[in-house]
């Protein structure tokens, strides 16, 4: 399976409107607080925008809103895997991505059969407070010597400046947040990022 080697995250299909007209082809739509009812529609809506443009749209968490909004991706933290149904995900055709964070963790993700594992945070991140700290370039290395061919997703404190480091550590893909969701100019941000990943 090839998968875009850059992978951004946003918390509102506006950003699609705005990247996937660049050149975005993997998107994550990651809405932490909303009601359920303005979520399936964000979800749908997202859905609808990625197909439109030949894209791929991975939701975070709400598998049951994207098996009803007729998704074919879902990514998993490892909280979120305590309370997901993954009979129901399987039965629904979703493809599963999961979050790891140390090697119980990947075991367990790597039990599930996913698609592909995330690692992180690789740098500092401010996204959100996290009890790990930075993994280094060094457990880049060991988590794609460990996963072999599944696709490695690197993310946390993802710059365009690391990305060719980050990818000669072994990631295959690498996810961005506030690189672009804070910078003053996100449309040249993301063009800078799918130069990188190109």
């Amino acid at each position: 399976m090839s998968l875009d080697r850059f992978y951004p995250i946003f918390d509102s299909a506006d950003w699609l409107h705005r990247t996937l007209p660049l050149g975005v082809k993997l998107v994550q739509l990651r809405i932490k607080d909303m009601d359920e009812a303005e979520l399936c529609n964000a979800v749908t809506h997202a859905q609808a925008l990625c197909r439109a443009r030949g894209a791929t749209l991975v939701v975070n968490d709400h598998w049951r809103i994207a098996i009803d909004a007729g998704c074919d991706w879902v990514h998993l933290g490892q909280e979120d895997l305590d309370s997901a149904d993954l009979p129901a995900i399987r039965r629904a055709g979703l493809k599963l991505g999961i979050s790891t964070h140390d090697r119980a963790e990947l075991d367990r993700a790597l039990s599930m059969s996913p698609v592909y594992v995330a690692l992180g945070p690789v740098y500092p991140t401010i996204l959100k407070k996290m009890k790990w700290h930075q993994q280094g370039l060094e457990r880049v290395t060991e988590w794609k010597r460990l996963i072999g061919d599944l696709p490695l997703v690197a993310i946390g404190g993802m710059r365009v400046d690391r990305a060719a480091g980050v990818f000669a550590a072994g990631a295959d893909i690498v996810s961005v947040v506030t690189d672009i969701t804070l910078s003053d100019d996100p449309d040249t941000q993301v063009r800078d990022w799918l130069e990188a990943t190109r």
